[in-house]
Formats: C-alpha cells, sequence, structure tokens
C-alpha cells in the first residue's frame, strides 16, 4: 500500500494510507535505499510504500519512498549531515516578523537560497505585521527590495486577522511548509486559518528575544480552512508542514562559487566583470557587481549578505 508521512521521530513515522487509516512504522530492514545520506532519511511529505503488520493492522513497515517532486534541506550541524524538512511542496512559507523576535533579513536570505537551490516557490509571509520594527526604514527598504527582485510578500498578523484571508486563498488546494525562527509565530497562523486545530503556542525568551519551541517535529496537518476566511464557503482545504523554530539557518550542498547565481540581482553581471568568472567582487577594478553596488542597482544590505553568506559557506562558522 502507499500513504503519506505525516511526522516521525527517532526512525518511526506516522503514514497516513490509501485507505485512510493512520500507521505508525518503521523501516524495514532499518534502511532505505536512497541516493544520499542524510540526518532523517524520511520527512513530512514523502510518499512511502509499506506493508500493513500482519498481528498488529495500526502498524507497518516502510519499504519504499516514492521519488520526490522536491525536498527542502537545511545542513544539520549537530549531526554533520543534511536534514530533510519537507517533501513534495507547492510552496516553502518563510514566516519573519518586524519584530519579537527582531527582523532577521539574511536568515531570509539564506532561506531562499536554498528554495531557488531546489526548485521550490518560495512565499515570505511576514506576520505580526502590526508590531513596530526597530528599524522602520531598514525593515520596509528590505520588503521593498526583495518584492523588486520578483519575491511575492504577504503581511499577515494572526492577532489582528490582517491578510488572512489572502493568506488562506494562497494556501488552498495546495500543500506548503512553514518555516523560520523560534517565535514568528507559524503555530498561531495555522491556529487561526483553521479553527479546529489548536496548536501548542508560546512566548518570547525576555533574556534573548527569541521564540520558545513549542512545536518539536514536522508535521503534516490537513486543514480545514476557516470559513470566515474563505467568504463562508464550506470545505476549502490546505496542507500545512508545520515545522520546528530553526536558530541558525545552514545551506547545504550549494558551492560557495554559486552563491552569487542565487542572487537575482547579481545573475545578468555574473561573468561580465574584467577579470571574468575569478572576480571575487570584494576590491577588483571593473568589477560589474561593484559598479551596480556603487550605482545602487544592487542594495548595499543585500551585497553585505552575500559577503556574510560566502565568508560563512567558506569558514563554516555560521551566525544566527
Amino acid at each position: 500500500m502507499q500513504g503519506t508521512v505525516i511526522a516521525g521521530t527517532n526512525n518511526i513515522f506516522d503514514v497516513e494510507g490509501e485507505d485512510g487509516v493512520l500507521r505508525s512504522c518503521s523501516i524495514k530492514g532499518k534502511k532505505i535505499k536512497t541516493d544520499k545520506r542524510y540526518y532523517n532519511p524520511i520527512a513530512p511529505g514523502d510518499t512511502v510504500s509499506f506493508e500493513t503488520d500482519e498481528i498488529n493492522s495500526s502498524k507497518g513497515q516502510i519499504t519504499e519512498i516514492s521519488e520526490r517532486k522536491n525536498v527542502f534541506v537545511r545542513w544539520n550541524a549537530k549531526g554533520r549531515l543534511p536534514q530533510i524538512i519537507a517533501s513534495n511542496l507547492d510552496y516553502l512559507i518563510l514566516v519573519t516578523t518586524p519584530a519579537e523576535p527582531p527582523f532577521r533579513p539574511r536568515f531570509i536570505d539564506r532561506e531562499l537560497i536554498q528554495a531557488e537551490h531546489q526548485g521550490i516557490q518560495p512565499l515570505i509571509v511576514v506576520n505580526k505585521f502590526d508590531l513596530e520594527p526597530e528599524d522602520k526604514d531598514v525593515f520596509s527598504e528590505r520588503l521593498e527590495v526583495w518584492e523588486k527582485l520578483g519575491y511575492q510578500i504577504m503581511r499577515v498578523s494572526a492577532m489582528t486577522g490582517e491578510g488572512m484571508q489572502e493568506l488562506a486563498a494562497m494556501l488552498e488546494d495546495k500543500r506548503s511548509a512553514f518555516v523560520g525562527q523560534s517565535g514568528v509565530g507559524k503555530s498561531s497562523l495555522i491556529n487561526v486559518l483553521d479553527n479546529s486545530c489548536i496548536l501548542r503556542t508560546g512566548s518570547l525568551s525576555k533574556k534573548y528575544g527569541r521564540g520558545q519551541h513549542t512545536t518539536t517535529k514536522g508535521t503534516l496537518l490537513h486543514i480545514n480552512l476557516n470559513e470566515s476566511l474563505t467568504g463562508g464557503r464550506i470545505g476549502a482545504k490546505a496542507e500545512i508542514i508545520d515545522t520546528p523554530g530553526i536558530r541558525r539557518f545552514m545551506l547545504n550542498e550549494i558551492p560557495v562559487e554559486d552563491i552569487q547565481l542565487y542572487f537575482k540581482e547579481f545573475q545578468p553581471l555574473v561573468g561580465k566583470c574584467q577579470f571574468g568568472l575569478s572576480c571575487s567582487h570584494q576590491s577588483e577594478k571593473g568589477c560589474r557587481i561593484l559598479e551596480a553596488v556603487e550605482n545602487g542597482t544592487i542594495s548595499k544590505d543585500r551585497y553585505e549578505s552575500w559577503l556574510r553568506i560566502t565568508e560563512e559557506l567558506r569558514t563554516g562558522n555560521w551566525k544566527d
């Protein structure tokens, strides 16, 4: 039988079969054949083949993973292996905030790079948009830069309801993964989208201004969209993978020299510097990237973000 992985931990996975039954499944033979080695071999959203246990029909054994449409991965520093966060997505929802926790545009830049590398459509959702950012000019300018580059941004608030109808319309009949740092309100957004879905939410750490981890494992949720967000329509649905908060997002399997290709404003200029592809874009005369920064075609903040990310990849010293 085939099924969809809903959640999993310690190599035990909740699999929803084609018959609609949820079963607790282990991996047959303890290993799954994959072309790569991962920190976790299976993730929410995966389609798998499994055998039902002959003695206990509520259990089973996974025998194979179906080919994935896409997969969102990050580097797991503790396990020193790539970690699959979610599979087979229509959208990757990058949740951020203007404040509480503080706005972190470079965190979003890293997620955008990884999403584009893996061919997943990103959507930036700014939750808590009713809050005042620490530096309003920097916050507004960065959102404007992303929008000019073609990234879609939705400004919402789980507290006030601002923008939630538009978000519900975007997610309907799609499978999306909500990712972001702790405390940005991923679970709060889901609770508003589906008023029958009550996920634990947490307050921010007063000492560090960081969120407390309330989602402990990635889980695929079948959402019945709140009728108040669908114009009264009954039965509108969405699939959302709620993921644990990430404090440090580390890129996976992207060569340092390729990072410039995932900055959209860099792409038209790559290879056109005086020193061609060997240009470091830091001090050389005739560097088209530096010229674009000087004339404002490339924002200084995005250029600094590129410098920071390439340095992190070279040194392995990633910042929060």
